[in-house]
């Protein structure tokens, strides 16, 4: 383990379990991550690991089978799993937003029924939000949930759905009307619903369907898919919370916190190609001395190990925000950017750094290349954390008077 991205004041359990999935990441997922990416393969032998180890109930607690752990135990753990796959960690992003919401807002069945499943591994989780053309703007979704008697009704189509194949449980976001007049604020009328289906593609239930993986130019293994809703019937105790018009600020709360992942991700992306450009600028040899030995070489590594340090840093602060209880929309839109971007300028420059051979399969700097741009988008945009970066600026520092 190399001096950088060190974490100060990490409990002996913190440590402990870091170092667990670090040697996890070493033995079962770098070697053979580049090879599982290139036939986009689902990783079912290291997901089973990853159950094994515990880390499907990491931040869940303990009363539902968990470990109870923080999200930044969660964070650094993801940071460690993106060193060796990005992919995967994706597959444990979106399981933790639907336990998070779970035992944020949803009632007490709701958390007896699927907490303690969802810590065993037994039931994988899901989010949807975006839709086809919809972008970053959430408030315009148009999929909707009408009610019928002890049910409701959903019709739509979501997009984007990080495996949604292999889970079992969705939270979906509908618009429902009900109880909302005319008029009301269209983030007030949006209700996230409990999803559960059988895993794999075609209609998984009555009404929904999963038609298939979307075909992405990196982030593969994973399965990315869209989810069709056509008179799917859910009952209505399975509203997140038991009540309507709850759905944005529910999904939003979430998202903070795979906001937190995303950068954690970044991280880790980055801290694998600075291993990859420095080992590589050692051993490559060119007018008689190693590629490390020339400035403009050594110039590139000090800028990696730089933004690989600073990213780090900016994504444990937004962690420890969370963990504290204080909001930390700023915090956490400042380290998804941060990290994204120097993300994708260390993972470049270590690109460089292996000058042909980085563009060539064999090398495992090629995948991380074609990883790196996804960080950009998912969890929003880059401009979208800029946005919410300079709303919470102008909220802090305006003018009196």
């Amino acid at each position: 383990m190399g001096r950088l991205a060190q974490t100060d004041g990490l409990t002996e359990i913190q440590r402990e379990i870091v170092s667990t999935v670090r040697g996890f990441v070493d033995k079962e997922i770098l070697p053979v991550a580049t090879e599982l990416e290139h036939r986009d393969e689902y990783p079912t032998e290291i997901v089973e690991g990853l159950k094994d180890l515990g880390l499907f109930g990491l931040m869940i607690p303990e009363e539902y089978g968990g470990l109870g752990e923080s999200l930044l135990t969660y964070a650094l753990c993801v940071e460690e799993i993106a060193r060796g796959w990005m992919s995967v960690s994706g597959i444990i992003n979106t399981h933790f937003i639907v336990a998070y919401m779970l035992q944020q807002h949803g009632t007490q069945e709701q958390k007896d029924h699927f907490l303690p499943r969802m810590a065993a591994g037994e039931v994988r989780g899901a989010f949807s939000m975006s839709e086809p053309g919809l972008g970053s703007d959430v408030s315009a979704i148009t999929s909707k949930g009408v009610r019928d008697g002890e049910e409701y009704v959903l019709t739509g189509q979501k997009m984007w759905l990080t495996n949604g194949g292999s889970s079992t449980l969705v939270a979906v976001l509908c618009r429902t009307d009900e109880g909302h007049p005319e008029g009301t604020a269209r983030h007030r009328s949006m209700t996230t619903f409990l999803v559960e289906k059988e895993p794999g593609f075609g209609e998984v239930r009555p009404g929904l369907t999963i038609p298939g993986k979307i075909d992405k130019m990196g982030y593969k293994g994973v399965d990315t898919t869209e989810l069709i809703m056509d008179g799917l019937r859910i009952p209505a105790d399975r509203v997140l919370g038991g009540e309507t018009g709850r759905g944005f600020y529910q999904m939003m709360d979430g998202v903070e916190v795979g906001r937190v992942n995303v950068a954690a991700r970044g991280c880790g992306v980055a801290q694998r190609a600075f291993e990859l450009g420095i080992d590589y600028a050692q051993q490559r040899h060119t007018f008689g001395k190693p590629i490390a030995q020339h400035q403009a070489i050594q110039f590139k590594l000090a800028e990696m190990a730089t933004k690989v340090e600073a990213a780090h840093a900016l994504m444990v602060g937004a962690a420890r925000k969370k963990d504290s209880g204080a909001r930390n929309d700023l915090e956490a839109g400042m380290a998804k950017y941060l990290a994204s971007e120097y993300c994708k300028e260390v993972v470049e420059d270590a690109f460089r750094i292996h000058g042909g051979y980085g563009f060539s399969k064999e090398y495992e700097i090629e995948r991380l290349y074609r990883e790196a741009p996804m960080l950009l988008i998912g969890e929003g945009t880059a401009e979208i954390q800029k946005m919410i970066v300079g709303r919470r600026l102008l909220e802090e520092y305006g003018l009196q008077g």
